[in-house]
């Protein structure tokens, strides 16, 4: 079964009571770790050339660019795994980035990828992106399996077969920890286009990054990101009003993008210096 990407609100809010869950037992606080690749066990390696549309009129490598080659990298990986026992799909909880120098327009970027860790009913998966042999950005990014049905299911034998021994018993939390939105946050209507939608009629992993870099740019246009987090509540729906709100304060750019008041995203970004200061 192909990696396939669920966001159905159902399953978002199942995967809120798997964390209340777990924060009720003492569950761990959220801690973003970017281990190397393991010595042992799977690693995936596949490339992408950056094209014309993948970077800002700085010639950055956008941030919904990223999360369009982690998406396709990981759902490449479990293509080749081929293992006929899977028969679930995979709901992208939150995603870490640490980025360095940025990929520019026609750089080859090689991605690496692996398991660095479990729970129950998660994954964590570890990307470096790599350019002439340098790495120039890492992800570490929440995956919860789900069920046909969409509710989270337990991690089966078929997945320790693939991805145990890199994942080497490491355990992670699925909780979230970004806070909503404050009373004082600049508030916008989110116009959410057709091309937003997938195939499963929700908006992509990818898409809720086109808020942040619309704010980035509008807030902050000559600062780049250093670190970058993302954490997915629930789906937006077609014909939903959709809001983006957002804040800065020093060098931390938040944004959040909303439905009727609920949030529905987070994401928090840390910026580099102004150049020429």
């Amino acid at each position: 079964m192909s990696f396939l990407v669920v966001e159905a609100p159902d399953t978002l809010r199942l995967c809120e009571s798997v964390q209340a869950d777990s924060s009720a037992r003492g569950g761990r606080a959220v801690k973003h770790e970017f281990l190397p690749p393991p010595e042992q066990g799977r690693r995936f390696v596949a490339h992408r050339r950056v094209r014309l549309g993948d970077v800002n009129r700085a010639n950055r490598l956008r941030l919904d660019a990223v999360a369009r080659y982690l998406q396709d990298v990981a759902s490449d990986d479990v293509d080749d795994v081929a293992d006929r026992r899977i028969d679930g799909a995979w709901v992208l909880r939150r995603t870490a980035l640490t980025l360095g120098r940025s990929p520019r327009y026609g750089d080859e970027v090689e991605l690496t990828t692996f398991c660095s860790g479990t729970g129950g009913r998660w994954a964590e998966r570890r990307t470096t992106l790599a350019v002439g042999g340098s790495a120039v950005a890492e992800a570490a990014a929440i995956w919860v399996y789900v069920d046909r049905a969409g509710r989270p299911a337990l991690l089966g034998d078929w997945f320790f077969d693939h991805y145990g021994t890199a994942a080497a018993g490491r355990k992670v939390s699925g909780r979230l920890s970004l806070p909503h939105p404050p009373a004082d946050a600049h508030v916008r209507s989110w116009p959410v286009r057709a091309t937003d939608f997938d195939l499963l009629r929700h908006v992509n992993n990818a898409a809720y990054w086109f808020a942040v870099e619309d704010e980035l740019a509008r807030l902050a246009p000559a600062r780049a990101p250093v670190r970058a987090e993302l954490e997915h509540r629930a789906a937006i729906e077609p014909g939903e009003p959709v809001e983006a709100r957002s804040k800065i304060d020093d060098d931390v750019l938040s944004v959040w993008l909303t439905v009727r008041g609920e949030t529905r995203s987070a994401a928090q970004l840390h910026l580099g210096a102004t150049p020429g200061k």
